[in-house]
């Protein structure tokens, strides 16, 4: 299944597939525009569309069933669903790796995809304080004190590949060259030697949301940056927090940041002591002003859905979503399906 996503115990395809889910793995797999061959929705009028293709080219007019991939429910319910699914990788290994600043996680995304090619399925990113409350919250522990030491943010980086003699040279090599260059791009890493060991590693990188929600109240935004700015939307956020004398212990605690290297995709997560209008007004709109300086979008992955309908002009212009209202309106007349979702 070409989808990894925290939610995978108890999610469903179809739901998965009106949301676009992204999940852990798009850098290997794709987002599900590419990887759906074909869709049978049922329209709100009762019809049936039953677009069921197994084909890879089919270039007959419009592509009708990428209008419902990510539409989030709201142009008809998906009831059947063709998707092109990968071998099943026989040999997996991860690897996390301390970084001594930022601005070197760039430049070891470019080598890692240079060298590992084919077999890289995941580069993901955590800052150092976000490391730190997993590892306070019980969410596992890849690294020693020692190694943690001078290291200002984390990368997870995994490879899946057919034959494991293969994949572990071209991971041997990589790691050999990271760690003789005259500069160094990491500080120290540890690379995982068995399945129990590769499982806790991945703890730690989907254990920073529980982590998180155990340290205080989330506000959680789910951007898509230029990958540079990574870290400078973090702490302009948490700069712009301190400007307005929020952060304290009964405010703002955290402002920390993680995501999805290959696609873009930064989870800012500010904790606070509690939910407050206060907090809330000094976060928004300023975030979202923040990313459309960008031109980044104000959600990458979670979809519009109620809550960030009032946002959604900061990622499309006022003509996209008058022809996605035309379209709405298209498909569904009554507003029937999903109503109050995506579209103010």
């Amino acid at each position: 299944m070409p989808l990894d996503l925290g939610a995978k115990g108890s999610c469903q395809i179809g739901g998965n597939v009106s949301t676009n889910a992204g999940g852990l793995r798009l850098l290997r797999y794709g987002s599900l525009h590419g990887s759906v061959l074909g869709l049978e929705v049922v329209l709100p009028d009762g019809t049936i569309l039953d677009q069921l293709s197994t084909l890879r080219k089919d270039n007959t007019g419009y592509d009708l069933k990428q209008l419902f991939i990510g539409a989030e429910g709201t142009l008809g319910i998906v009831t059947g669903v063709s998707i092109l699914t990968a071998p099943a990788p026989q040999s997996a290994s991860n690897v996390i790796l301390a970084l001594p600043k930022f601005e070197n996680v760039l430049p070891l995304f470019v080598q890692a995809k240079r060298q590992l090619s084919e077999i890289l399925s995941a580069f993901e990113f955590f800052d150092r304080e976000v490391y730190d409350l997993a590892i306070k919250h019980g969410q596992g522990r890849a690294l020693s004190e020692e190694d943690v030491e001078g290291a200002e943010c984390f990368v997870l980086m995994e490879t899946s590949g057919g034959k494991r003699e293969h994949d572990e040279e071209k991971l041997n090599q990589l790691l050999e060259t990271l760690f003789e260059s005259d500069k160094p791009l990491i500080n120290t890493g540890v690379l995982s030697q068995s399945p129990a060991q590769f499982a806790s590693m991945w703890a730690i990188r989907e254990g920073l949301t529980e982590a998180v929600s155990k340290e205080g109240k989330a506000y959680k935004y789910d951007i898509s940056v230029p990958l540079a700015k990574f870290k400078e939307v973090v702490d302009t956020t948490r700069e712009h927090l301190g400007s307005k004398g929020l952060l304290r212990d009964d405010a703002v605690k955290h402002v920390v940041g993680y995501g999805h290297v290959g696609d873009g995709n930064l989870h800012l997560n500010v904790v606070a002591a509690a939910y407050t209008p206060e907090i809330e007004a000094a976060l928004e709109p300023f975030v979202y002003e923040l990313v459309a300086s960008y031109k980044g979008s104000v959600s990458a992955e979670h979809g519009i859905g109620v809550m960030k309908t009032h946002a959604l002009h900061y990622s499309k212009s006022n003509v996209s979503i008058e022809w996605m209202k035309r379209i709405k309106q298209l498909f569904d007349p009554k507003g029937i399906m999903n109503p109050g979702k995506v579209l103010p």
